[in-house]
């Protein structure tokens, strides 16, 4: 060992400069702030959408049409499917957890079966609402309907 292949332990040499040290440091003073405003206070927080003084974009843009806060939404099932399930999964009832547990719908999500394709297996549906062309179709083929409350 000589001179030449000294260095410091590892650990001991810190990476970046120290800022709010003194003017000696290169970063006192204003601390790398700049000068006046709200930026160079001590606590300052931006509020999310803030855009200082300019209006902000959700204000520019314009508002169109009724938004219902009331609104129930529904994930769409046609029989198509509801007649797929029964014979992939060889299911004589559809209910909200055989719905969740082949991740066709979340847990908290409404389910309304609608008319589209043919229905030929004898199955017990258990939903939220049903179409009048899917509650007759599904009752032609020899199954019930019953409507969840949630």
């Amino acid at each position: 060992m000589d001179l030449s292949n000294l260095k410091p332990a590892p650990g001991s040499i810190k990476k970046g400069k120290r800022i709010a040290r003194g003017q000696g440091s290169g970063r006192g003073g204003t601390s790398t702030r700049g000068h006046k405003g709200a930026k160079s206070r001590s606590g300052y927080k931006s509020k999310r959408g803030h855009e200082g003084g300019q209006m902000p974009l959700a204000r520019r843009m314009p508002k169109r049409g009724f938004n219902n806060v009331n609104r129930v939404e529904y994930v769409p099932i046609n029989l198509e499917k509801v007649q797929a399930l029964v014979e992939k999964y060889n299911l004589s009832a559809i209910n909200m957890e055989t719905l969740v547990e082949h991740r066709i719908v979340g847990k908290s999500k409404k389910v309304k079966i609608l008319g589209r394709g043919e229905l030929t297996a004898k199955v017990e549906v258990f939903v939220h609402a049903v179409s009048e062309s899917a509650k007759s179709a599904i009752e032609s083929a020899g199954g019930t309907v019953n409507l969840i409350e949630a």
